[in-house]
């Protein structure tokens, strides 16, 4: 596999991976501050979360 292709495949992983751990982790926290923290970003950014 070429070098470009290889950095395009990490970044891709990397960012999936850090996509679940906000979803899975951070937004179904059972600390309510973790849990309120992420639930206020995603009012801000206009992402609906219920």
């Amino acid at each position: 596999m070429p070098a470009g292709k290889v950095g395009r495949l990490a970044q891709s992983l990397m960012a999936m991976a850090l996509g679940i751990f906000i979803v899975g982790v951070v937004g179904f926290s059972h600390i309510d501050v973790v849990h309120n923290a992420a639930h206020d970003v995603r009012h801000s950014n206009a992402f609906p979360c219920h």
